[in-house]
């Protein structure tokens, strides 16, 4: 599963907005479903494998800051 945005101008929705209305509605999801649904959107987008990685491993830091907080 994934949470995207494919045409913001035409659909009034950005991926940012998505995520925050998704996890209000759904309160049960935390930390390692944003992680996860992030993780999914790199493997199912159109680049190549570089920037796949490359993504992933920000998500990683990113995440892995959060955990040191």
């Amino acid at each position: 599963m994934t949470i995207n945005s494919d045409d913001p101008a035409y659909f009034g929705g950005y991926v940012n907005d998505n995520f925050v209305a998704t996890f209000a509605a759904l309160p049960q999801l935390g930390a390692a479903e944003a992680y996860t649904l992030a993780k999914n959107s790199f493997e199912a987008s159109f680049v190549d494998a570089a920037a796949r990685r490359s993504m992933t491993l920000l998500l990683d830091q990113t995440f892995a800051g959060f955990a040191d907080a």
